[in-house]
C-alpha cells in the first residue's frame, strides 16, 4: 500500500511548557503541518508513505526534510527551490486559557509553487491514496489549481481520495473557501470534517449543538454526515466530535457514516487531558486511512482512528508517534495507562 500527502511543512516555533509569547525568552524548533503530519502517522504504522510539497534548498528546508525521513516518510517527490519555510508560532492554553497559533507564511515555497513544479503523473504511479486538507488550497488561487491537478490525475489513476476540510479563518474567507472546495470535493472519496469545518465551508450545521458549551446531538452530526455525501457524492464521511471543557481537559470522539450502507458508527469516547492538541485532527485522519486501506469495517475503523488520535493529544509536537499495537490495544480497552514491563 502507498499513500501520497500533498501540502506545507512549517517550523513549528513554542515557548516551553505553557510559558506565554510574551513571557518567554527561548522557543522550541520543530517542525510539522497538516498532510505532513498525516503521511507521519502512517509511516509509523509501516505504510509506505510519501510527502509532496516544496521546501527550499538551504539547511532549514533539509531539516524540515530530514524531519520526515527520520520517521521513514518518502521525501524523494519533495521539489526543492524557493526562499524560505513558513512559520507558525504556537502558544500552548491551560485550563480556561485556550492556545494562541500564530502564522508567518506568506511567501514561502509552497505558497509560491507553480502547478508546473509537480508531475503528478509519475507522482501517482503505483499509489492507492491521496490525502490534503482544506489548508493547502487556502494558500492562494495557485495552490487551489495544484490541488485541482493532483486531483484529476489521482482519479486518473484510480486512486482514493481523503480530504480533511479544515478550514482556516487566518488563510481566507468562508466565501473563498466554499468555491474552492465545492470544486476540489468533487474528486474527494472520503470527507473528513468537524461541526466547525461544515458550518464554515459549505454552511452545513448540526442542530441543537453546542461546541463551545460541550453539548453534542448525534442526530444532528448524522444529518450532517449526510447532507455532505449527499452534495459530494462522497463513499464516506468522518466527523471528529470535541466536547471542550477546557484548554486542558476535552471529550473526544467520532462518526463515521458509510453512504453505500448508510450505516452510522460513532466511537467510544474519550475523556482527555491534553498534552499537546496540534495535530490531533491528523491523527485521526492518519488512523481513518490506515483503517480503511487494512479493510477494517466502519465501526472498527472509526474506533482505530479515535484511539489513535486519543494517543497524540499526549504526545508533544506535531507528529504522532505510535505504532499499531498500541493504537488496537487502547481502541481494544485498554486505556489505564499502566506501566509496560
Amino acid at each position: 500500500m502507498k499513500v501520497v500527502t500533498f501540502g506545507e511543512l512549517m517550523v513549528r516555533l513554542q515557548p516551553y511548557n505553557y510559558e506565554r509569547f510574551v513571557q518567554a525568552s527561548n522557543l522550541e524548533f520543530t517542525f510539522g503541518g497538516g498532510e505532513a503530519n498525516v503521511a507521519v502517522s502512517l509511516a509509523n504504522y509501516g505504510v509506505d508513505a510519501a510527502f509532496v510539497t516544496k521546501l527550499p534548498a538551504h539547511a532549514i528546508g533539509q531539516c524540515a526534510v530530514n524531519s520526515l525521513r527520520r520517521y521513514g516518510v518518502d521525501t524523494s517527490m519533495i521539489v526543492r527551490g524557493g526562499d524560505r519555510v513558513g512559520i507558525y508560532y504556537n502558544e500552548k492554553g491551560a485550563s480556561q486559557r485556550g492556545s494562541v497559533c500564530i502564522y508567518d507564511r506568506a511567501n514561502s515555497a509552497i505558497q509560491l509553487a507553480q502547478p508546473s513544479d509537480f508531475d503528478w503523473e509519475k507522482i501517482f504511479e503505483g499509489v492507492d491514496w491521496f490525502h490534503f486538507t482544506g489548508i493547502t488550497p487556502a494558500l492562494g488561487e495557485n495552490v487551489v489549481e495544484i490541488c485541482r491537478q493532483a486531483c484529476k490525475a489521482a482519479k486518473a489513476h484510480g486512486v482514493k481520495i481523503s480530504c480533511d476540510l479544515n478550514y482556516r479563518g487566518k488563510l481566507w474567507t468562508r466565501e473563498q473557501a466554499r468555491a474552492a472546495m465545492t470544486d476540489l470535493c468533487q474528486y474527494v472519496d472520503v470527507c473528513i470534517s468537524n461541526e466547525e469545518d461544515a458550518k464554515d465551508v459549505f454552511g452545513i450545521e448540526a442542530e441543537a449543538t453546542d461546541i463551545y458549551g460541550g453539548t453534542l446531538n448525534h442526530e444532528g452530526y448524522k444529518s450532517v454526515a449526510k447532507q455532505l455525501a449527499d452534495k459530494f457524492n462522497f463513499e464516506k464521511v468522518a466527523i471528529t466530535l470535541r466536547e471542550s471543557h477546557s484548554a486542558s481537559d476535552n471529550g473526544w470522539s467520532a462518526m463515521l457514516y458509510d453512504a453505500a450502507s448508510n450505516e452510522y458508527c460513532f466511537s467510544k469516547k474519550y475523556e482527555l487531558r491534553i498534552i499537546d492538541r496540534v495535530g490531533g485532527g491528523d491523527s485521526f485522519g492518519g488512523g481513518l486511512i490506515y483503517a480503511l486501506l487494512n479493510g477494517k469495517s466502519t465501526q472498527d475503523a472509526v474506533e482505530f482512528a479515535v484511539a489513535a488520535s486519543a494517543l497524540k493529544h499526549s504526545i508533544e509536537g506535531d507528529y504522532n508517534m505510535v505504532s499499531v499495537s498500541e493504537v488496537e490495544k487502547l481502541a481494544g480497552g485498554d486505556g489505564s495507562g499502566r506501566i509496560q514491563r
